[in-house]
């Protein structure tokens, strides 16, 4: 685990560089060049040993006792008095740097400390206070943008009287990496969570021994209650390490504190619990309300520590999610390579931030919404007592007659909705202007980055809506239809909304089934989530439509769709899983699920699934029980997805092999990996807990919280590309791809769709004893 020192919390109001204006230079010399930008020291001749090379000012200076000096005349205005860099650097987006320089000024005032590149907002801009002594300062910052560029700039403007200011000593590194050390844990990976009693209960053992090794289990008093022999698996093919496997399902006696022992290695503790997955249920939805957009979160039902004032509620600096514009059309131009905007403006409150960023985006958002849904509604038709009704889980709805699973995926449908175009519009698309009518915005999040950690309520950036997309439009059809079968029974005026806006959106899309996401249309304070291929959004967009209205219509456009035929492997993205780019699983889960007419037909289909998956686990190079072949970003949640077709095998089948299977696969992400890393916060000995999100960059500043219990990271990633994975990863075995850094957003971010894909999961295994 990477742990940085306490970071200076920054003043971060928006300085932008000013117009060019005259400068004097200083006098060059003969030394080696700058530095390689991205190396360890940024600056050169920061010491000034080597006259001025490599700086100018603004009036010109004079070198005295290894400080450059300059006199600054009172009250100079702006920045028209200044010392910087003569040459640009590179500024890595989430990286971590450190500017240490001395300085001393012969009357005491606040100078400007910035690291331009324009149009860039300065990656790092605050002030230095200068006393009449000597005094050394200290910054530490993370880019939040990729600046190429760079600059280092201190201005002295602001002067109540003529003063000379000195400035020694300056130096600006980027985070050393060298001497990280990944942690594997113990040779013995475990559920650190536990296991059911009536459970199967494996654990690997990482071992060069290809013969047997006994093994103990000891409880929490230090007796042995069950030993045997470890199983020889052989090379695991996504970490490259020899493993054996141990069997000790049989166990079914409740305890906490049980350890395994083979060999020299132990185990971290676990427990054997009937109730095991309970709290977990609970925390990974609790999740949802703390990454709420437009709410003040209520300390008495989230933890002081987690309690925060609304975001984006047009409360200064908040430009707000109130009246939101559409993209200027000079951003537009990059994200579309063509322009575009629109001629209104929309409430788009509510909803939550969708990972370590806070923007909010369609598509990320239904398949997360979708989920919740799916998960109330399994309850229903399993025939059981909700866990999850009214008042189990602590949210401001709770005690309103509504199942509070129903009130928290509310919050986020409710900002779906208001993302749907106004009848009437007319935007260009490809040269043409066409009818967006019913349409919906693909996303809206800020123009710029936002440094970590920064509170939603102090966010200054400008809002903006980007252009409609059919998949957002085909995701709030399917969501807002699922919606309205579930809040029928509860709310039926806003059970007739949803389908109400269903409808258009469905009928939006099929008039225009190309509008479609580009992959350019990313890093302007956003990601793209861009998709070139809409077939499965209309594939689950007609299912729930048929599910909620059984109109033949929708059935036919089912009926015609290419993934009615397709194979298995090809409807459920077998081997990888479905995901927010690929959906035709989730229509054809709920075809399983929800009693109508093609239930049989889809139950084939997922039983046909959760096969292939099997063989996937049960593979002799699989040695971690898993479901994963690849290692994409937000691989966890891959893992999960397919554990919920596996899982809805068994509720579709009742075949304990699915249940075992899906119990098994659980365990990867809460330990049993080749990094026995607990990848959930809070649920186990050694568990993630610098998870990428400027809500909770507790690492890089010591005022944010600690990501929330039950808070899931994105996980090993093969094509990992950050900086610190860029620094520690390189050559990395896929599984062994991951690094617990706040700054690791492709393998240490948080996801509403990662959260989504764990709440289904662990709330069905608690159902489970």
């Amino acid at each position: 685990m990477l742990r940085y020192s306490a970071l200076v919390h920054l003043a971060a109001t928006c300085l932008l560089v000013a117009e060019a204006r005259s400068v004097i230079p200083l006098e060059p010399r003969d030394v080696s060049p700058p530095p390689i930008p991205g190396t360890s020291q940024i600056i050169t001749n920061g010491n000034f040993s080597n006259g001025s090379y490599g700086w100018e000012s603004s009036p010109e200076g004079q070198i005295r006792n290894g400080l450059y000096c300059l006199s600054i005349p009172a009250r100079a205005p702006g920045n028209s008095s200044y010392l910087r860099t003569t040459y640009d650097f590179l500024e890595t987006k989430n990286d971590v740097y450190t500017l240490n320089f001395t300085a001393r000024s012969s009357i005491g005032f606040d100078i400007t400390v910035l690291t331009p590149d324009p149009p860039l907002d300065p990656n790092l801009n605050t002030t230095a206070a200068l006393t009449t002594g000597l005094h050394p300062f200290s910054f530490t910052f993370s880019p939040a943008n990729q600046a190429p560029n760079a600059t280092l700039e201190l201005v002295f403007g602001g002067a109540p009287a003529q003063a000379e200011v000195c400035i020694g000593n300056v130096s600006m590194k980027r985070i050393d990496r060298s001497t990280y050390i990944q942690d594997f844990g113990p040779a013995l990976k475990v559920n650190q969570l536990g296991y059911i009693p009536q459970g199967p209960k494996i654990a690997t053992l990482v071992t060069n021994n290809t013969s047997v090794t006994p093994w103990s289990l000891v409880n929490s008093a230090g007796d042995t209650v069950a030993q045997g022999n470890t199983a020889h698996q052989g090379t695991d093919f996504t970490s490259g390490q020899q493993v054996a496997t141990i069997d000790f399902s049989d166990v079914a006696q409740e305890g906490i504190g049980y350890t395994l022992r083979a060999g020299n290695a132990v185990s971290f503790p676990f427990a054997i619990s009937s109730t095991l997955y309970e709290p977990l249920r609970q925390d990974s939805l609790q999740f949802f309300y703390q990454q709420r957009s437009g709410i003040a979160i209520d300390a008495a039902l989230a933890g002081a520590e987690y309690a925060r004032a609304a975001g984006h509620v047009q409360v200064p600096p908040n430009q707000g999610d109130v009246n939101v514009p559409c993209q200027v059309v000079q951003d537009s131009l990059i994200a579309y390579l063509e322009p575009w905007t629109c001629n209104y403006t929309l409430n788009v409150t509510q909803g939550w931030y969708d990972a370590g960023d806070q923007g909010k985006y369609v598509v990320n958002g239904g398949i997360s919404a979708a989920q919740l849904l799916m998960e109330f509604e399994r309850t229903r038709h399993q025939n059981l007592t909700n866990p999850l009704g009214d008042g189990s889980l602590r949210v401001p709805e709770r005690n309103n007659a509504i199942p509070d699973i129903l009130d928290e995926a509310r919050w986020e449908l409710e900002f779906l909705l208001k993302m749907q175009v106004p009848a009437g519009s007319s935007q260009l698309f490809n040269g043409t202007q066409v009818d967006m009518s019913g349409m919906v915005h693909h996303k809206m999040h800020d123009n710029q980055w936002t440094a970590l950690p920064t509170d939603p309520s102090k966010d200054p950036k400008r809002r903006e809506l980007h252009r409609p997309s059919t998949a957002a439009t085909l995701n709030l059809a399917a969501a807002a239809a699922m919606a309205a079968r579930s809040f029928k029974m509860y709310d039926s005026e806003f059970a007739q909304q949803c389908i109400q806006a269903a409808t258009t959106a469905y009928a939006a899309a099929k008039r225009n089934p190309a509008i479609l996401a580009p992959g350019t249309d990313w890093d302007l304070g956003g990601g793209a989530y861009s998709d070139d291929d809409v077939s499965d959004e209309f594939y689950w967009a007609s299912a729930e439509m048929y599910l909620t209205t059984g109109q033949d219509e929708y059935l036919s456009d089912l009926q015609n769709n290419t993934y009615f035929s397709a194979n298995t492997s090809t409807l459920f993205s077998i081997p990888d899983g479905f995901s927010w780019g690929s959906v035709a699983a989730l229509g054809q889960l709920d075809l399983a699920m929800v009693p109508n007419g093609l239930s049989e037909m889809a139950t084939l289909s997922v039983l046909d699934a959760a096969d292939m998956y099997l063989a996937v686990q049960r593979n002799s190079s699989n040695g971690y029980g898993h479901f994963l072949v690849n290692y994409p970003w937000g691989s966890n949640s891959n893992n999960l997805n397919n554990i919920q077709i596996v899982a809805s095998a068994y509720d579709l089948s009742g075949n304990t092999t699915y249940r075992d299977a899906a119990l098994q696969g659980i365990d990867y992400v809460l330990g049993r990996n080749a990094l026995a890393q607990s990848y959930v916060r809070g649920y186990g000995a050694k568990a993630s807990s610098n998870m990428h999100s400027r809500l909770y960059a507790h690492e890089l500043d010591d005022s944010a919280p600690l990501p929330p219990a039950g808070s899931l990271a994105g996980g090993a990633n093969q094509d990992a590309n950050d900086p610190p994975a860029n620094d520690v990863l390189v050559g990395c075995e896929p599984m062994l791809c991951y690094v617990d850094d706040v700054n690791s957003y492709s393998t240490n971010e948080v996801a509403i769709n990662w959260n989504s894909a764990l709440a289904w999961v662990v709330g069905w295994a608690a159902d489970h004893r």
